[in-house]
């Protein structure tokens, strides 16, 4: 049925050398022509095992039937199968290397698995998919990103919203209803939380055992693929959340594949994740590296995909992670840096973006390590962006402030503009801010509800203003009041109140403002883009600052009232006589507020304030923020 020799032996030797970058070709189950008969080739390392066979609905699940040959020294096993139907389920029966039988295993590479709880690999149909997003990936490849508006929609597909109360909709459906929400709400990308297939709901996705094979909650691989192909044609890039930090330790997945520890760390202190009880890559593996660039590339090239968000990367980067003094083993040179997980995350960063230009590799990194976002040959980690995890910690901080506390705490504000063009950095408010108790971004603000919208839009605004490049869950955008539960449904009905439909409003208009003003966007990283007013109003409570594009004249100036009390007569300096237009006012009341405002704009008076020869006297409202565009 197979002679010895089915793989190409350079691929195995790139593999085996962690720099083959297109493993999934190689390795899993693969439709291919071989002696001139159609069929499916499956290959699988399992370098300790001592017998290896294909195991599935082909043979009735019996090992001895289609028996694995080795490819050399190279530590893989494969088996040609004429005639596979697709849709075959499948397994891998392996014993290790004193002959014991393990459990059987998924297949690693595998490009799609069953519904869980089931948990056995599925043969994909035969490649057919025709793209449609010839245009977008065109224009992709020359956009400059870092001077380009980007605002991402982060999203759960299980719960954004459900059929009949408690279903999921499939991809298809999800393309139909919440691609030209996205759209409509004016974000230029929607991020998914991992779909890679995972066993547990309740790990979000960030425990993956199927990290080649989109979860088949919602369809099957094309189903996948057409999802984002509707996405590019509204012109929406789509970023998925990467997990190749850990894997969970489920039977049938990667821990001990072939009876040794294959794909972790074998001593404990550098194997296993004690927040997470999961297994650590090991990085200092060449095929474990193999496997994880393939599968960054794998996503890029396979489904489109416009970037990767990199999960946990500080739990790479430090050998102490989350440890006491004795439960981490130092690097070679007596340091805590992972130098194998450095290496790695260099690599994988410098080979997308050289394949793929116009992507977007993004850290979420929580620490101060740096240079993540400097080009890898600089000694940076070479991503494209960075989260700010500082801005969101300490501006979370301080609307949680009763208003009155506010003045003392100022700086909760103000200290982020110290370092936030040290970075190209995405504004992040996450899912991780509105569970476990941290209660829904609206209900963390003190006082009723005309207080905690007032201070939620004037929040929004100011991340809107800040900056960096912004990204926000889903439910935020209308002030979901409870915290997100991924088996319920976002609470769509409150869009019947004006307060939540306001904020919403707000969403929409923000993301207009900042994708068509340049000086909001243009000059994000660069501190040629930001210029203070007031930064020192901590007895109001008030932040005035200036964002400026490459055209001086299209400046905006924005101002942030954090306290109830209304400035009917409040003076900003400006340099420059004329009509100044009010752009935003966050307290509209097509936004659900009270309406106070300046009637459109306002003239300069040749009054002298804040250093500047002209000012503006303003109605600034309460919990209110206004923007103001000079028209001459």
């Amino acid at each position: 049925m197979s002679t010895a020799q089915l793989l190409d032996p350079t691929d195995l030797y790139l593999f085996n050398s962690g720099t083959l970058e297109e493993a999934w070709r190689m390795l899993g189950a693969n439709h291919c022509v071989h002696n001139g008969a159609a069929g499916v080739l499956f290959a699988v390392w399992a370098p300790n095992a001592s017998k290896v066979a294909l195991v599935g609905d082909h043979n009735g699940w019996d090992g001895r039937v289609d028996l694995m040959l080795p490819q050399g020294s190279s530590g893989v096993w494969a088996v040609f199968m004429p005639g596979m139907a697709e849709g075959a389920r499948y397994k891998y029966e392996l014993h290790d290397a004193d002959g014991r039988l393990l459990p059987l295993k998924a297949d690693p590479y595998a490009r799609q698995m069953e519904l869980p709880p089931a948990t056995a690999s599925v043969v994909t149909k035969r490649p057919q998919y025709q793209w449609q997003d010839g245009a977008w990936m065109q224009c992709r490849r020359s956009t400059v990103t870092h001077s380009a508006p980007i605002s991402f929609y982060e999203v759960h597909l299980g719960s954004w919203r459900h059929k009949d109360g408690w279903q999921w909709f499939s991809y298809r459906e999800l393309a139909a209803l919440l691609l030209p929400y996205v759209k409509e709400q004016g974000f230029t990308h929607i991020q998914l939380m991992p779909v890679s297939e995972f066993p547990f709901d309740g790990s979000w996705g960030y425990q993956p055992l199927g990290m080649f094979a989109p979860t088949s909650r919602f369809g099957d691989p094309d189903d996948f693929r057409f999802f984002v192909d509707t996405a590019h044609q509204l012109g929406l890039g789509v970023m998925l959340d990467w997990v190749p930090g850990h894997f969970p330790t489920d039977a049938h997945g990667l821990a001990r594949f072939d009876g040794s520890h294959l794909y972790e760390h074998a001593d404990p202190r550098q194997g296993f994740h004690p927040d997470w009880n999961t297994c650590i890559y090991n990085y200092d593996r060449a095929e474990v590296q193999s496997y994880l660039l393939s599968n960054a590339l794998f996503w890029l090239e396979e489904f489109h995909i416009d970037g990767l968000r990199f999960d946990a990367v500080a739990s790479m980067l430090y050998l102490d992670y989350s440890r006491n003094n004795g439960e981490w083993i130092p690097n070679p040179y007596g340091g805590r840096e992972n130098l194998g997980a450095l290496d790695l995350l260099r690599t994988i960063n410098s080979r997308a973006y050289r394949r793929q230009p116009g992507i977007m590799m993004v850290a979420e990194e929580s620490t101060a390590w740096p240079g993540v976002t400097h080009f890898a040959e600089h000694g940076g980690l070479g991503f494209g962006y960075k989260w700010n995890m500082g801005w969101m910690n300490d501006s979370l901080r301080y609307i949680a402030r009763d208003p009155i506390h506010r003045k003392f705490h100022h700086n909760e504000l103000t200290f982020s503009l110290l370092y936030s063009f040290s970075e190209n950095f995405v504004l992040p408010l996450s899912h991780d801010e509105v569970v476990h108790g941290k209660r829904s971004i609206v209900e963390r603000v003190p006082g009723d509800d005309v207080q905690k919208f007032g201070t939620l839009r004037s929040y929004l605004a100011f991340m809107w203003a800040h900056p960096g490049k912004k990204l926000l869950f889903m439910g935020i955008e209308f002030g979901q009041r409870a915290e997100w539960n991924h088996d319920h449904s976002l609470d769509w009905h409150l869009l019947q109140y004006p307060t939540h439909s306001g904020v919403q409003n707000l969403v929409r208009d923000l993301n207009r403002l900042y994708t068509q003003i340049p000086a909001l966007h243009q000059r994000d990283t660069s501190e040629s883009g930001f210029t203070w007013v007031d930064a020192n109003d901590h007895q109001h409570s008030v932040f005035s600052f200036w964002r400026h594009g490459n055209d001086s004249a299209g400046s905006v100036l924005c101002l942030f009232n954090f306290t109830p009390i209304a400035h009917r007569q409040f003076r900003i300096g400006v340099p420059e006589s004329g009509w100044y237009k009010e752009l935003l006012n966050t307290d509209a009341l097509h936004y659900g507020g009270g309406g106070q405002g300046n009637l459109g704009g306002v003239h300069a008076e040749p009054i002298p304030s804040h250093g500047q020869p002209w000012s503006l006297q303003v109605a600034l409202p309460s919990l209110g923020t206004l923007f103001f565009k000079w028209e001459g």
